[in-house]
C-alpha cells in the first residue's frame, strides 16, 4: 500500500515528497524490514526516537512518531498519540480483519484463559469455524496450537491485528481474544471490533501499573465498553457495576443470575451441575476440577448461546472438553493425572488444596525447580510445600541448565525435611520419574505433573531436548499395569 493511501485513510496528510510502498508497521527497531513504518512511541523506560537510526539503517520507509526535531533521509509523520497511530496503521494494513470476525473479548484477574478456551472449543465443536488468542498461544480453525515467537509473549497491536488476518484468512468467522488490562491501557487492542465482551471478576493484581483498585476496573470496563454484548459474572462487585450495557446477561452462582449453576457435584472425573437460565434448566457435565472452574463454563455458554448455540451443543461440546494445554489438564480418571504448569510456591500450593477434595486416595506430585538464576530461592519452598500437601512427593529436573540437578534436588529435599514427613525421594530424569509416579499409583489416587505445563523443550546443561509432558504420561499410562 502506498504510504499516502494509507495516510488519507487514517485521514492524515501525505508527505509532500516522497510516496513509498508500505508492507509492515511496528514500534521495535529490531523488526523492521524493508519497507516498514516505524513508530517512534515514547514508553515510561525510554522514547522510541532513539532507535531511528537503526530503523531506518534497517530498512524503515517512514517514521512516526509525537514530535521530532531534525532531518530524516524519509518521512516524518506528526501525530498526537502513537500508540494510537500504531494500532490504526495496522488496522489499516491488514484491512481491519476484526469487521468479518466476530471476536469475543475476555477480561478479568482470574479465569480468562480457561473461559476463552472453553468459549472456543464450544463454538468450534458446534461447526463455527474459529480461532483463539490466549496466553497459551494461538489456535486456528484447524485445531492446531501456535505458540507465539518468544519476543511475542504480549502481543502488540500489528501483531494481534496481523494474527486476526491469519485466522480470517484461514476460514474462521469467530475469533476468541484473551484481552489483558495491559492491553486495554497500552491500546494494543484499540481498533479490535468485538461482538461479546465477558467480565469474569476483579481482585487485586497489576496495581503497580494501574495505580488502584479504580484504575483497575477502569482499564477492563473498556472492552465491555466496546463490546455489543456484554457478559458479566454477578457474583463480583465490580462486573455488577457495568449491568448499565444496554445488551447484557449475567452468570453466577446467586440466585440473581441469569445464566446459574445448582447441584453442583465434584468427583474425580470432573464437575455435573444443572443450568438455569433463559435458555432453560438443564444437565451439564464439565470434565474438570475446581468449583470455579464452573463460573468459567457458564460464562461460555452463556456467550455461546448467545452465538446461536442451542442446549444440546452447549452439553455435547462442555463434556467433550479437554482442558487447557499444561493447565490442569486431565488426562485419565483411574488413576486420575492431571498436567499444570504450576512451577512456583503459591501456584504449586494452590493446584494441590484444588485436587486433595475429590482424591479419594493417595494425592502424588512430581515437581522440580528451574536451574540458572531462575529464582534458586523458591527450590526448598517448592519442596516443603511439595511434602507437606501431597501423599508422595517425586523431585526430578525442570530445566536445570547449568546447575547440577542433585544441587537441586538437594534444595528441595531440605524443604520437604523441615515438614518432618518422609513422604518424597529424589528421581533425577523426568521421564523415570513420570512413570514412577504413574505406574506406583492405585486407581483411586491423583497425580499432579507440575512445572512444565504446555512447555515444548527441556533444558539440560550443554543441550535443549523437545519435551511433551502430555505425551510422556500418555506413555507410562500406556504401559501401565493393570491393577
Amino acid at each position: 500500500m502506498k504510504l499516502s493511501l494509507l495516510l488519507s485513510q487514517l485521514g492524515l496528510s501525505a508527505h509532500p515528497e516522497a510516496d513509498p510502498e508500505v508492507s509492515a508497521v511496528t514500534h521495535n527497531s529490531s523488526w523492521v524490514k524493508p519497507g516498514a513504518v516505524f513508530v517512534a512511541v515514547r514508553g515510561l523506560k525510554t522514547d522510541g526516537h532513539k532507535f531511528i537510526p537503526q530503523a531506518l539503517e534497517k530498512g524503515a520507509v517512514a517514521i512516526v512518531g509525537e514530535g521530532f526535531e531534525g532531518d530524516l533521509p524519509v518521512p516524518y509523520i506528526k501525530v498526537e498519540h502513537a500508540r494510537h497511530a500504531l494500532a490504526d496503521f495496522a488496522c489499516v494494513l491488514q484491512g481491519h480483519p476484526s469487521r468479518a470476525l466476530t471476536v469475543v473479548g475476555i477480561t478479568g484477574t482470574d479465569g480468562k484463559s480457561t473461559t476463552s478456551w472453553i468459549t472456543y472449543h464450544l463454538l468450534q465443536s458446534a461447526g463455527k469455524p474459529s480461532g483463539l488468542l490466549s496466553t497459551v498461544g494461538y489456535r486456528t480453525p484447524d485445531g492446531v496450537l501456535h505458540h507465539f515467537p518468544q519476543h511475542l509473549t504480549t502481543p502488540d497491536s500489528p501483531e494481534i491485528q496481523s494474527l486476526l488476518r491469519e485466522l480470517l484468512d484461514a476460514g474462521a468467522t469467530h475469533c476468541v481474544l484473551e484481552t489483558s488490562s495491559h492491553a486495554l491501557e497500552l491500546d494494543r487492542v484499540r481498533g479490535v471490533e468485538y461482538g461479546v465482551g465477558i467480565f469474569t471478576n476483579l481482585t487485586p493484581e497489576h496495581l503497580d501499573f494501574h495505580g488502584d483498585m479504580e484504575g483497575y476496573f477502569q482499564a477492563k470496563r473498556k472492552l465491555i465498553d466496546r463490546s455489543r454484548f456484554a457478559v458479566l459474572n454477578q457474583d463480583d462487585p465490580y462486573a455488577r457495576r457495568l449491568t448499565d450495557h444496554p445488551s447484557h446477561t449475567t452468570f453466577g452462582f446467586s440466585a440473581e443470575a441469569q445464566w446459574r449453576a445448582t447441584n453442583l457435584q465434584e468427583e474425580a472425573s470432573g464437575l455435573n451441575f444443572t443450568v438455569v437460565s433463559p435458555a432453560g434448566t438443564f444437565d451439564v457435565v464439565l470434565p474438570m476440577i475446581g468449583q470455579f472452574n464452573v463460573l468459567n463454563a457458564l460464562a461460555a455458554m452463556a456467550t455461546a448461546h448467545h452465538l446461536g448455540l442451542s442446549i444440546p451443543e452447549l452439553q455435547k461440546g462442555l463434556a467433550s472438553f479437554q482442558g487447557i494445554p499444561g493447565r490442569m489438564q486431565l488426562l485419565s480418571s483411574h488413576p486420575r493425572v492431571m498436567v499444570d504448569f504450576a512451577h512456583t510456591p503459591p501456584s504449586l500450593e494452590k493446584a494441590l488444596e484444588v485436587l486433595r477434595p475429590s482424591t479419594t486416595g493417595k494425592l502424588w506430585v512430581v515437581v522440580g525447580s528451574a536451574g540458572g538464576n531462575r529464582d534458586p530461592l523458591k527450590r526448598a519452598p517448592l519442596g516443603e510445600v511439595a511434602s507437606r500437601l501431597s501423599d508422595q512427593a517425586i523431585f526430578t529436573e525442570e530445566d536445570c541448565r547449568d546447575t547440577p540437578i542433585q544441587e537441586i534436588l538437594q534444595e528441595m529435599e531440605r524443604g520437604a525435611s523441615s515438614t518432618g514427613n518422609q513422604n518424597y525421594r529424589s528421581i533425577a530424569d523426568r521421564r523415570t520419574a513420570i512413570q514412577e509416579a504413574i505406574h506406583q499409583a492405585g486407581p483411586e489416587d491423583t497425580v499432579l505433573l507440575a512445572g512444565k505445563g504446555p512447555e515444548d523443550t527441556l533444558e539440560r546443561a550443554s543441550e535443549t531436548l523437545p519435551w511433551d509432558e502430555v505425551a510422556e504420561a500418555l506413555q507410562a499410562l500406556g504401559t501401565r499395569k493393570p491393577s
